[in-house]
């Protein structure tokens, strides 16, 4: 599969990927992304260690099919050596490309020095960044934040003094790395606070590899706004693609087209939230799946009539029949507005 990826080409499209999210961008969601306009999608974070010891889990990620493309695998780990080792076993699943996660800002992850721990010590950073360009023949890209820790101003939102992401967007080029994607935070801020699109813009005007704006993409216009006002090549989007998967097609219709495109119809949304329920059955077990899907039932359910009422029962429901006896009860009451229809 990788080797009929144009990598230069494909950045020329402006690109709308669907961000690695740990329980959730695996193979089932990413079709469900995919289908609505994503045009690719990262794995969830791959342990190395645990994909180097042979772990079911780790390995189950990095297991794509013929139709999961195209796709890049996402790794993460505090140890270059053990990283360029587990980089050339990813290599062997044929993903588009191979991405190194320097962003994470969890804390059990970062404390260890892998994800944004990295970024404490850009020498070692790029030094690993280097040696997996050399280990393998796939393209290596970075997922990496503008520096480990910052001031933000309080009266603009804007992070203010020296970050480090401008010399080390360049170090990572010179060593080989073919792109990068910048969370416009720091690993200090988690998900707080306002995403600073400007830092994509300066690294933009610093390197020639294609840069990807990450953080706070929540609509179409958001899309547009960042690929305009930062000159980057596109856009990762995370957190709302949970929420909201319909967005890819939004984006891909406001970048192609100027066009702004309907919003996903009643009818539309049961039979998405229905067809991922059903996949996510088939893949991880009947008792997992109705678990697992409870993060996604606000997004789904918004704006249903009676959806809040009904997200209370499907957090406590337990079987696949219960959930889907609720949903036909919910869909009936949406279309016909009537309460008796939910009893």
């Amino acid at each position: 599969m990788s080797a009929q990826f144009d990598f230069d080409a494909y950045f020329r499209s402006k690109p709308a990927i669907l961000a690695p999210m740990e329980d959730v961008t695996d193979a089932v969601f990413r079709k469900i992304c995919r289908d609505r306009g994503a045009d690719l999608c990262f794995t969830e974070f791959v342990n190395v260690e645990g994909l180097l010891r042979g772990c079911k889990n780790a390995a189950h990620k990095i297991d794509l099919e013929p139709h999961d493309h195209p796709t890049v695998i996402q790794i993460y780990g505090a140890d270059a050596d053990r990283l360029a080792e587990a980089a050339e076993v990813a290599e062997r699943a044929q993903p588009v490309w191979i991405d190194v996660n320097c962003g994470c800002w969890v804390p059990k992850i970062a404390r260890r020095g892998a994800g944004a721990g990295w970024l404490r010590d850009p020498d070692a950073m790029v030094a690993m960044a280097k040696m997996l360009v050399q280990r393998v023949s796939l393209p290596v890209t970075v997922k990496t934040r503008i520096g480990y820790e910052g001031e933000v101003h309080a009266g603009t939102g804007m992070i203010v003094g020296d970050m480090p992401i401008l010399d080390l967007a360049r170090r990572l080029e010179d060593v080989g790395v073919r792109a990068l994607t910048l969370h416009c935070r720091t690993a200090r801020m988690g998900h707080s606070g306002q995403a600073d699109w400007s830092w994509a813009r300066r690294v933009r005007e610093v390197v020639s590899m294609p840069v990807l704006v990450n953080g706070d993409v929540k609509s179409a216009d958001d899309a547009e706004r960042a690929v305009r006002d930062t000159g980057c090549e596109g856009v990762m989007i995370g957190r709302h693609a949970i929420d909201h998967p319909w967005i890819f097609r939004e984006v891909r219709a406001r970048l192609d087209r100027g066009e702004t495109v309907a919003a996903p119809t009643i009818d539309e949304r049961f039979a998405t939230c229905r067809e991922h329920l059903l996949a996510m059955v088939a893949e991880r077990g009947e008792a997992r799946a109705v678990r697992a899907m409870r993060r996604y039932y606000p997004g789904y359910l918004h704006g249903v009539h009676g959806g809040a009422v009904a997200r209370r029962e499907l957090n406590t429901t337990e079987t696949l029949e219960g959930v889907l006896a609720l949903f036909e009860r919910l869909e009936q009451r949406a279309r016909t507005g009537s309460p008796a229809a939910a009893a």
